[in-house]
């Protein structure tokens, strides 16, 4: 406590020149880490890194995982939330009633059923006849 202490650096307060030797890991401060412990803590990452801080995120990862989401994944979920997908489906049912669509896929599946025989008909068989019709191949 002998030690003559610079106003100018400290201040009046002989106080905040211990907490500043302290800080600074004076050798005389007490229980500091030597520089062998100090170079240790340095090449272990995980001693590094703050318990209470996340990670720090990639942006390149960020920038990859927002490019990975297809447009149409985007443009069906608006519409979706906008209710927009079912008003939609509504109007494309009507269309196809209209124009006699739903009647011919019936008369398929009834020509293809009386020519296999009414128990011999699978759901499969039926949709495997009637798609590429249906699709307009």
């Amino acid at each position: 406590m002998g030690q003559q202490l610079d106003p100018v650096v400290f201040g009046s307060d002989p106080n905040r020149a211990k907490q500043s030797k302290a800080y600074r890991g004076d050798r005389r401060g007490g229980t500091h880490e030597t520089k062998q412990e100090r170079s240790k803590s340095r090449s272990n990452p995980s001693m590094r890194a703050s318990i209470n801080r996340p990670p720090t995120p990639n942006q390149e990862e960020d920038e990859e995982e927002r490019k990975e989401v297809p447009l149409s994944e985007i443009i069906n979920l608006k519409l979706v939330e906008s209710g927009e997908k079912e008003r939609l489906m509504e109007l494309l049912r009507e269309r196809l009633v209209e124009c006699g669509w739903k009647d011919d896929m019936k008369a398929l599946c009834r020509a293809y059923a009386r020519k296999k025989g009414r128990n011999n008909v699978t759901l499969d068989d039926l949709i495997h006849v009637i798609t590429p019709k249906g699709r307009g191949k």
